[in-house]
C-alpha cells in the first residue's frame, strides 16, 4: 500500500469509529431521558425523543417539517404508496406538512427503537440562509417533500450535544438556540440541503407548494376547488397539480381526503363521535363513502378501527 494512502485510510476509520461511539451515546442518552415507550416531548422546545421496545403498527398523522435520526433500529414510512425506510446511518427530513404513515420495525425489549426528532422553523431557516447564503441552487422542479441522506459525523455530533443539555436543564435558554441553529445549516449544507432550501426560499415552487398546502388545511372541509387553491398561490390549475403531486406524491384530492379521514379518526377517538357525526364534520356527505375510503386508508371500518385502538395497549401509539 503507498504510504501517501495511509494517513487517508486512518482518518476514515477514525471517523466511522467516531460515529459509531457518538450513535452508542447519544442511544444511551435517550434511553435514560426516556424510560417508557412513546413519543415524549422534552424541555428543548421542538425536541421529541421516542422509544418502543416492540415493533409497531402504521401510526398514521400529519407530519410537520422535522429532522428525524435514529439512535437504534429502522423506521419504515408510507407517503402515499411510496416506502421509505431509514436506519441509524441515515437522517430522515420532512420538508412540508405532508400525511404519513409511520412502523418501527425489528424493535426488540433488550434492543429498543430509539429516536430523535427536531421540528424545523421556516422562519429559522429562512433567517440562517440569509446569514450563510443560498446553500445550492434550487434544481428544476418540485423535489419530493420527504426525503433521506446519510448522517454526517458533524450532524451527528451537533445533535449529540442537543440531547446533552437535557442533562443541564440550566444551560438550555443560552446554547440550545445555538446547536438548533448548527444543526439546521449541517443540514442546509448536506447533499440534499437544496430541497429543504426551496421550503424557504422567496416565491419558489417549494414555497407555493407550502402555501398550497397551508390553504388546503384551512379549507379540507370545504368541497375542493382547485381553481380557489391555484388562484390563492399564483399558480395555473395544470402547474398546481403537477407540482403538487411532486412534492407530496399525491393530488390536492387525495391530499383533502387524508385530512378528513384523520380528523375523523381524531373526532372518534378523542371525542367519542359515532362515525356519520365524524364524517358529517370533516365534510362527508355520504356516509357510505366515509366508511368505504376510511377502510381504505386505516385497514378496517370506523367503528372496528376505534375499538382497536381503544384497547389498552401500552405500545400501540409509539
Amino acid at each position: 500500500m503507498p504510504t501517501s494512502a495511509a494517513p487517508a485510510i486512518e482518518r476514515a476509520d477514525d471517523d466511522a469509529l467516531q460515529r459509531v461511539l457518538r450513535r452508542a451515546e447519544l442511544a444511551a442518552r435517550i434511553e435514560r431521558q426516556v424510560l417508557q415507550d412513546g413519543v415524549h416531548a422534552t424541555a428543548i422546545p421542538g425536541m421529541h425523543l421516542m422509544r418502543s421496545s416492540q415493533d409497531v403498527k402504521p401510526v398514521h398523522g400529519v407530519c410537520q417539517p422535522a429532522l428525524c435520526l435514529i439512535a437504534q433500529g429502522r423506521k419504515r414510512v408510507l407517503l402515499a404508496d411510496e416506502i421509505t425506510e431509514y436506519d441509524a446511518l441515515h437522517y430522515l427530513c420532512v420538508a412540508h406538512d405532508l400525511p404519513v404513515s409511520g412502523e418501527v420495525i425489528g424493535a426488540l425489549p433488550e434492543q429498543p427503537y430509539l429516536s430523535f426528532r427536531l421540528d424545523i422553523d421556516t422562519r429559522e431557516l429562512a433567517a440562517l440562509m440569509l446569514d450563510i447564503g443560498r446553500p445550492a441552487e434550487p434544481r428544476n422542479g418540485c423535489p419530493r417533500g420527504l426525503f433521506t441522506g446519510m448522517t454526517s459525523s458533524a450532524m451527528l455530533d451537533a445533535v449529540l450535544r442537543l440531547v446533552r443539555l437535557l442533562e443541564t436543564p440550566a444551560d438550555i435558554p443560552a446554547l440550545a438556540p445555538l446547536v438548533i441553529r448548527e444543526i439546521l445549516y449541517r443540514l442546509l449544507t448536506s447533499e440534499h440541503g437544496w430541497r429543504l432550501a426551496q421550503v424557504a426560499t422567496p416565491d419558489s415552487r417549494g414555497q407555493r407548494i407550502s402555501r398550497a398546502i397551508a390553504w388546503l388545511q384551512q379549507h379540507y372541509r370545504e368541497p375542493l376547488r382547485v381553481e380557489d387553491m391555484a388562484r390563492s398561490v399564483h399558480m395555473s390549475v395544470s402547474s398546481l397539480h403537477h407540482q403538487f403531486k411532486a412534492v407530496t406524491a399525491m393530488s390536492p384530492l387525495q391530499y383533502q381526503k387524508q385530512l378528513r379521514l384523520q380528523e375523523a379518526r381524531r373526532l372518534m377517538l378523542a371525542e367519542g363521535v359515532d362515525a356519520a357525526t365524524a364524517g358529517h364534520r370533516v365534510g362527508y356527505e355520504s356516509p357510505s363513502q366515509f366508511s368505504r375510503e376510511y377502510a381504505r386508508l386505516f385497514g378496517l371500518p370506523p367503528a372496528r378501527d376505534i375499538r382497536g385502538l381503544r384497547q389498552p395497549n401500552p405500545h400501540a401509539r409509539a
